[in-house]
């Protein structure tokens, strides 16, 4: 099941801003962190496709989501603007930003290149 994110909980498992300028990522697979809020039409269709991937992905690879409405820190942290804004986290390497609403095969096809993680 997709894993919902506090401030407090993004620093143990994505990256720990207060104690690291340059990116570090915590964590030890890879992640996709979908920027959303409940009013928000299209991070509503994306929502059932991320329970899918993570389902088809399993444990190869970690999402999560982040309340862009309760967690305004983050989010202006890495300056979303527009939502849904999804943040692909490779294991090594520095993440990348894409915004609006993705297809089940686009997120296949970033989490093949960016990630470097492919279904089962």
């Amino acid at each position: 099941m997709v894993e919902h994110l506090t401030k407090e909980t993004f620093k143990e498992k994505v990256f720990d801003f207060e104690n690291n300028k340059d990116w570090k990522f915590e964590g030890n697979k890879p992640c996709l962190v979908d920027f959303y809020a409940d009013w928000c039409g299209p991070c509503k269709m994306v929502a059932p496709i991320l329970e899918e991937l993570k389902a088809e992905y399993g444990d190869d690879l970690d999402i999560y989501k982040i309340d862009t409405e309760k967690e305004q820190e983050l989010s202006a942290m890495f300056g979303i603007q527009s939502i849904p804004s999804l943040l692909f986290i490779p294991k090594d390497g520095q993440p990348q930003m894409a915004q609006g609403a993705l297809s089940k095969e686009n997120f296949k096809q970033a989490f093949a290149e960016v990630l470097k993680v492919d279904a089962k």
